[in-house]
């Protein structure tokens, strides 16, 4: 039994799909697997249930999905506690965060934490939620900025700060003339949300839901910048958090909060709970509290 073999084993376990888990394993899927193949030959019984595209557990690989992901937790902390050894011998650290975080909290804390860890080796990676926790859990990232509240054992969490989420629209727009603007108010306007692999979008219809408020998307995009450009044109409103109020720097937006229940957003560093926490990401944790206190923002 090999560790790859277990490292594929356990991605499939989580894809619950081959050709994902060759993807997340950077492998392709027939030798991806192939090396499935092989451990179930050792094991002499199969792992999963092939139907069609999904791969479901059997009873022998969900018993041993727990020790898989136990052996590989042990050797990947391993390895990370040798890393973080010297900082001038180019100790590293792998940051994650969602999009509409990171261009507005890793730029600050980024610059603050190198000045101060100038030989560290640095990893960041931008990416959605449903990619980042598998990243952090599989030892592949120290910590990840996601939206919280999240539940998963693996996972130690800690929040930063919570903001509101606001109603942007163009100046000139009929809504801005009104002293109380409701969600309500926002049904029958023209709505440019972020496309669905974002957890802010799912964040935002849920809230126009639960107050009797169908939005009509005209538009979804991949990013809260261009969401701005577009709402500065004219296209349309959304509802966007305050980080991105305090970067826009255009003047052609309108910022409002919401009267009666405002939407809000908790962000939070995740890491995991059995992980040895190095030096560096310690001290990268300092940075991202510091940042949040100076902002005012928790």
């Amino acid at each position: 039994m090999e560790l790859h073999q277990l490292r594929y084993f356990v991605a499939v376990a989580q894809a619950g799909n081959f050709s994902r888990a060759a993807e997340r394993c950077h492998v392709s899927q027939p030798s991806l697997s192939q090396q499935i193949q092989k451990l179930e030959r050792r094991l002499k019984q199969p792992l999963f249930h092939r139907l069609g595209r999904k791969a479901v557990l059997t009873d022998a690989g969900r018993l041993l999905l727990d020790r898989a992901m136990a052996i590989l937790a042990g050797v990947d902390d391993a390895e990370r506690r040798l890393r973080s050894g010297d900082e001038a011998q180019g100790a590293r650290l792998a940051v994650g965060a969602i999009p509409t975080v990171a261009p507005f909290v890793l730029p600050p804390t980024l610059e603050s934490f190198t000045a101060k860890a100038p030989h560290a080796e640095l990893i960041v990676r931008e990416d959605v939620t449903a990619q980042l926790l598998p990243a952090v859990i599989e030892g592949e990232l120290d910590l990840a900025l996601v939206a919280l509240p999240l539940t998963d054992s693996h996972l130690e969490m800690e929040e930063l700060f919570t903001e509101p989420l606001l109603l942007a629209m163009p100046e000139g727009h009929a809504l801005a003339g009104r002293k109380r603007v409701t969600v309500r108010d926002l049904a029958s306007e023209r709505f440019i949300l972020l496309s669905e692999m974002h957890c802010l979008a799912e964040q935002v219809l849920n809230f126009c839901r639960a107050h009797e408020c169908q939005p009509f998307i005209a538009c979804k995009s991949a990013q809260i910048t261009t969401i701005q450009k577009l709402i500065a044109l004219g296209q349309g409103v959304s509802l966007l958090p305050d980080l991105a109020r305090r970067s826009d720097e255009s003047g052609r937006i309108l910022y409002r909060p919401l009267s009666g229940e405002q939407p809000r957003r908790t962000i939070g560093v995740v890491w995991h709970k059995h992980y040895f926490h190095s030096p560096l990401a310690a001290r990268f944790l300092t940075e991202l509290r510091q940042w949040a206190k100076r902002l005012g923002v928790k």
